[in-house]
C-alpha cells in the first residue's frame, strides 16, 4: 500500500517542502509522463509516500498494489466499491464510504524503509493510514477494508479504533476509526499517522517545520497536528 498527499497547485510547494522535511526523505524528480506525481525517496527501502498535484481540495488517497487490476476491480466492486476511470497502469476507485483509492499492478518487491533518526536521538516514520469513517458507515467500511486487503483484524484495541495488520511485511497498517457524533462528515476520509518513540520531541520537531499542534488531550497515546496546507495528521506512540 502506498499513500498519496493530494494537493492543489497553490499549496503544492508548501506541502512538498513540509512532507519531505517531516519524513527526512528527498523528493524525486517528477514521474516520467506524469509530472503531477513526486515520490519521497528514503535513503534505503521502497518509496511509499508520494505527492500529487490535483484540481480540488487537499486530501489523502491510497494505492493498493495488486496482482491483477481487472480481477481485483471486479471483486471490490462486488463488495460495494465505486469504479472510476481506467488508466494505463492504474484503476481509480472509491470505498463504499467514499474514500478514493487506486489499484496498481506493481512487480517490484517491497523493502520497508527504516525509521528516520533525528539529532535528538528519537525516531519517527509514516507508519499508519487512518481511515476516518462517520459512525453510520463504520461497520460496512471496516468489513470492506478487511476484505479488500486480506489483512488481519486486531481485536485487542478499542472497538471504535480497530486496526488491520498486514499479513506480510508492509510499510503501513490501517486504522479504521469511528468518528464521533460531533464530526459532521458524511463521507469517509483519511489521514496519515507518524509512529515515534518520543511524541513530545517529535511534536516540537514538526512544529519547527511549520506544523500546528491541534489537540494533545489524548497524550500519551497520540496528538493531532495540522500541516501547512491544512491537512490533519497524528503523531502516535506506534513503533516507528
Amino acid at each position: 500500500m502506498h499513500v498519496f498527499v493530494d494537493l492543489p497547485a497553490e499549496q503544492y510547494r508548501a506541502g512538498l517542502d513540509f512532507w519531505s522535511a517531516a519524513t527526512g526523505w528527498q523528493p524525486s524528480r517528477p514521474w516520467a509522463d506524469h509530472p503531477e506525481f513526486v515520490s519521497l525517496q528514503p535513503a534505503s527501502g521502497t518509496p511509499y509516500v508520494h505527492l500529487q498535484r490535483i484540481d480540488g481540495p487537499a486530501r489523502i488517497h491510497v494505492d493498493l498494489v495488486v496482482a491483477e487490476v481487472e480481477a481485483t476491480r471486479d471483486r471490490l466492486a462486488a463488495l460495494g466499491a465505486a469504479t472510476g476511470d481506467r488508466h494505463p497502469w492504474w484503476q481509480v476507485m472509491a470505498s463504499p464510504g467514499g474514500l478514493p483509492f487506486c489499484l496498481v499492478a506493481e512487480r517490484e518487491a517491497l523493502e520497508v524503509p527504516p525509521a528516520s533518526i533525528w539529532p535528538t536521538g528519537h525516531r519517527s516514520r509514516v507508519a499508519q493510514l487512518s481511515v476516518d469513517v462517520p459512525d453510520a458507515l463504520h461497520d460496512d467500511e471496516l468489513r470492506f477494508w478487511e476484505a479488500a486487503t486480506g489483512w488481519r483484524l486486531d481485536a485487542a484495541g478499542p472497538a471504535h479504533m480497530p486496526h488491520l495488520l498486514p499479513v506480510e511485511p508492509a510499510a503501513l497498517q490501517i486504522l479504521v476509526q469511528r468518528l464521533g457524533p460531533e464530526d459532521n462528515s458524511s463521507a469517509t476520509r483519511a489521514h496519515i499517522d507518524f509512529g515515534t518513540d518520543e511524541i513530545p520531541t517529535e511534536v516540537i520537531r514538526l512544529q519547527s517545520l511549520g506544523a500546528e499542534l491541534v489537540d494533545d488531550s489524548h497524550l500519551p497515546r497520540w496528538v493531532v497536528m495540522r500541516d501547512p496546507t491544512g491537512l490533519l495528521f497524528c503523531v502516535t506512540r506506534q513503533r516507528p
